[in-house]
């Protein structure tokens, strides 16, 4: 548990995922091989999101030192995805164990996707309404715009699918952030942290308020997370991680399979 831990935080903050892509699966599919008893969804999806605060945090705190953080951009996100992520979390509590298996491969399809394209396609020159200019903190100033009401769709988007799922968002975030709105894909990885750490902790008090959180696993997933998220946000300002995201992409579309198989099987 500590290793996936671990590994799901190192994976999350290279890329923005938040890790619980990792998580999630993990305890579904090995609950039976490493506890001999099935890990229900819900108390998968709580207990990975809770950890998620401890990635998150840790991630962020890298970032903000190496001044890759836009708040202000994370703060308007937030301002629909915290709230979408409670909702998210309560909805959890109502879907059996094989829908819930469906449903998450095919939203993991859905992120292969999405890390596809966002290495394929070029970001829209689109003359967004709202035009920002960051400075990071090597000095190295960029400039990106979003619309209001995309961002702010966009955010709820992403909340929802983070509480249902116990997953950052980051999946769905930094892709859109690059594509729709020109940010910088290091920016963007360290943006989509900082929306992810505040969404977790709102999210995760539903799950708690449920019963959803694990304290056995959260204290053996969160040691790792912990040191994870530090070690994938500094891998993340040192290499560009096209290996390592081959490798997410490849687990992504293999476990994305599986889940839809053994859902479809449960149902």
């Amino acid at each position: 548990m500590v290793l996936i831990g671990a590994v799901s935080a190192v994976f999350g903050s290279i890329v923005g995922l938040g890790g619980g892509i990792v998580i999630v699966p993990s305890l579904v599919l090995l609950g039976p091989a490493l506890f001999e008893e099935t890990i229900p969804s819900q108390n998968a999806v709580g207990t990975s999101l809770a950890v998620l605060i401890f990635t998150a945090l840790s991630a962020t705190w890298t970032y903000k030192k190496q001044g890759k953080v836009d708040f202000r951009t994370g703060w308007l996100f937030f301002a629909t995805s915290g709230p979408a992520a409670m909702a998210g979390a309560a909805v959890t509590e109502y879907i059996p164990q094989g829908p819930f298996q469906l449903a998450f491969g095919l939203f993991m399809l859905v992120m292969f996707g999405l890390m596809i394209a966002r290495e394929r396609m070029k970001p829209l020159q689109i003359q967004w309404s709202i035009q920002r200019t960051f400075t990071d903190g090597s000095g190295n100033t960029y400039s990106y715009g979003y619309n209001l009401t995309m961002a702010l769709t966009i955010g709820a988007g992403v909340g929802i699918a983070s509480g249902l799922f116990g997953i950052g968002g980051g999946s769905l975030f930094v892709p859109l952030m690059v594509l729709l709105f020109r940010f910088p894909p290091h920016l963007a990885t360290a943006t989509s942290m900082f929306v992810i750490l505040l969404s977790s902790v709102l999210g995760s008090g539903v799950h708690l308020w449920n019963g959803n959180i694990d304290g056995y696993l959260f204290l053996a997933l969160a040691p790792g997370a912990i040191v994870g998220g530090r070690i994938g946000a500094v891998i993340a300002s040192k290499l560009s991680g096209k290996q390592l995201m081959w490798l997410l992409r490849t687990t992504l579309l293999l476990v994305a399979v599986y889940l839809i198989i053994k859902g479809f099987r449960e149902i």
